[in-house]
């Protein structure tokens, strides 16, 4: 991939073009041979853990990626960095390809935050080795500026120099992760996709963790994918929503939107899923019932119409293509189709049954 003159950089970013963009973007995973002795599948057979997704991040936004575990959404994002190949469409940055010849510039502009900030980090590796080492790697500094590096990524994270010679054992949970996105920062990168940041943190330390996210974005300039199942969390994080059922986007719209009024049944679904604050509110309908279908062999039609109360004939035979419902929200559901169902079965919201 090469890398773009700033002028052209610059003139893109006024033509609208997206610092990240999928283009029908897949991964399948085939299934064959023998598992525990008996026929798992054979080759014809695949899990579709990303499929067909189109999305666009412009530079110094902040999309996040929600949905049940096991829709796809850290597959999604792998293969954002390419730590997954895809099995068809293609990933742009800047609006150029990815491709095999790109993947060695590619970690100097996107980065990973895991979910687990202990298993991310070498239990062996003091705090100032392994920073140092990924600064070693993409010689981003001399060996005599490495330790003042190391040093300005710990304070920019809220992390004393002085605990540099620590190990990871040694840490909290909060420490931890804040180590992991002082690793991410080390080379400078302008995208980052965090995956499930603060769901392997106490409660009391997950606002700290992304208010500090928050701040390195308007201090450098970041723009973050935002994978996470916790509509609180991504309510307080995001710009955009972008909803995955079994690989497929279901719905995308502005936060605000979103949370105001959710329009596919699905996310309507994971917003009655959210713990109420006040006990005294009574929730008329119930949250999505019947576990995620079978990935191998997902339903025909929508492939959410076992678990949807709104389903209709068209939606077991027919997946919905993405209506846009207006300038900046799409989904896909039948129920926004005029042509399938009365202009007023699409006014639903969570409570309203």
């Amino acid at each position: 991939m090469a890398v773009l003159p700033e002028a052209e950089r610059v003139q893109r970013e006024a033509d609208g073009v997206p610092l990240v963009e999928t283009r029908n973007l897949s991964k399948h995973y085939e299934l064959h041979g023998r598992v525990l002795g008996r026929v798992r599948g054979d080759e014809r057979e695949a899990v579709r853990a990303v499929d067909d997704v189109s999305l666009r991040i412009m530079r110094g936004d902040t999309v996040s990626l929600v949905g049940e575990s096991g829709c796809g959404k850290s597959t999604f994002g792998r293969l954002l960095l390419q730590l997954e190949q895809p099995t068809s469409g293609e990933v742009r940055y800047e609006g150029v390809v990815f491709d095999k010849d790109g993947v060695a510039d590619l970690p100097r502009k996107a980065q990973i935050i895991f979910q687990d900030p202990f298993s991310s980090l070498n239990p062996r590796k003091t705090v100032r080795r392994a920073i140092e080492e990924v600064l070693a790697v993409h010689r981003i500094c001399p060996r005599n500026a490495r330790k003042a590096r190391v040093d300005e990524l710990l304070e920019r994270v809220g992390l004393s120099p002085a605990l540099a010679n620590r190990r990871p054992r040694q840490f909290s949970g909060g420490q931890r992760q804040r180590i992991g996105i002082a690793r991410a920062l080390a080379v400078g990168p302008e995208f980052i996709v965090a995956d499930e940041p603060v769901s392997a943190l106490d409660v009391s330390v997950q606002a700290q963790v992304l208010n500090l996210l928050v701040e390195l974005q308007e201090q450098l300039d970041l723009t973050y994918l935002f994978i996470s199942h916790n509509l609180g969390v991504v309510r307080h994080v995001s710009r955009r929503v972008v909803v995955m059922y079994l690989g497929k986007v279901v719905e995308e719209a502005p936060t605000g939107e979103l949370f105001e009024k959710p329009l596919h049944p699905y996310t309507q679904a994971l917003m009655l899923a959210v713990p109420q604050l006040d006990p005294d509110e009574v929730v008329a309908a119930p949250a999505v019932e019947g576990d995620l279908p079978n990935p191998i062999h997902p339903p025909s039609g929508c492939h959410f119409h076992p678990r949807c109360p709104f389903a209709m004939d068209v939606c077991r035979s027919e997946y919905p293509p993405l209506y846009r419902v207006s300038p900046e929200r799409v989904v896909a559901c039948h129920l926004y189709d005029s042509r399938a169902a009365d202009a007023s079965a699409a006014d639903v919201s969570p409570g309203a049954q």
